[in-house]
C-alpha cells in the first residue's frame, strides 16, 4: 500500500466514521484539538485502524503522535 493510499484511507474513515470536517484534515492538524478527538474517539480510532489496515496499535504507539502527519507515518511504519 502506498503512502497516498494510506492517507486517503485514513482521511475517508475520519470523515465517515468520526464526522471530521474535510476542511480540518490537514497533515499539520493536531489530532486532539483540530479534529476534536477525545479519549473515547482514540479508542474508536484504534479499532478503525485495526479493521481498515489489519495492524494493532497500543498506547505507546501514540507517544509521539501529535499531528495527522505523525499518524499517517505511524500507520505506514506499522505496515512496513
Amino acid at each position: 500500500m502506498t503512502k497516498e493510499e494510506i492517507v486517503e484511507k485514513i482521511d475517508i474513515f475520519l470523515i465517515d466514521e468520526f464526522e471530521v470536517d474535510e476542511d480540518e484534515i490537514k497533515p499539520e492538524a493536531n489530532l486532539k484539538e483540530a479534529l476534536d478527538l477525545d479519549s473515547l474517539d482514540f479508542v474508536d480510532l484504534v479499532v478503525a485502524v485495526e479493521s481498515n489496515f489489519g495492524v494493532k496499535l497500543v498506547g505507546e504507539d501514540f507517544v509521539n503522535v501529535h499531528t495527522l502527519q505523525n499518524f499517517y507515518d505511524l500507520i505506514e511504519s506499522k505496515l512496513a
